[in-house]
């Protein structure tokens, strides 16, 4: 098998793991862009993703965020779980508006990496803050050789 590059590796990790993620796209995610470390995944806000006060929910923010993050930390086609993560809201999103996770590495060490996610809306506006730590584990997404 030839040798990949990681941009190649990133979109097959990706392929893999997008397929088998039924929950992202149930919520209606799509993910916009992979590279090695980065990810961007957005949805648009509907009415059943709304909370009480009529404004998104935190848990599908969070969703929408932890799903960019699984695809950074995952891009490098080592299987990766959260070991913690955090969110910060800022601002409200409303049903109608289009959310964009997007997910950039900060410092990838060993087993163990740090990853940001800001969430704007379609006017660039902020929405929310995550910072996830991931924790690699055994297995690959797809057969790769040293070769």
């Amino acid at each position: 098998m030839a040798k990949i590059s990681a941009q190649e590796r990133a979109e097959r990790a990706r392929d893999v793991m997008w397929q088998a993620d039924e929950a992202s796209r149930w919520l209606g995610m799509t993910c916009e862009r992979i590279a090695p470390g980065e990810a961007m995944v957005s949805m648009k806000l509907e009415v059943q993703h709304c909370n009480g006060h009529k404004t998104c929910h935190g848990g599908i923010s969070y969703a929408l965020a932890d799903s960019a993050f699984a695809l950074a930390c995952n891009s490098y086609n080592q299987v990766a779980v959260a070991q913690h993560n955090s969110m910060t809201y800022s601002a409200p999103a409303y049903a109608g508006d289009m959310l964009t996770a997007h997910a950039v590495e900060r410092a990838r060490t060993g087993r163990s990496g740090i990853y940001d996610v800001r969430i704007t809306n379609q006017n660039g506006d902020l929405i929310a803050e995550f910072r996830g730590g991931s924790r690699v584990i055994r297995g690959q997404h797809f057969e790769e050789t040293d070769a």
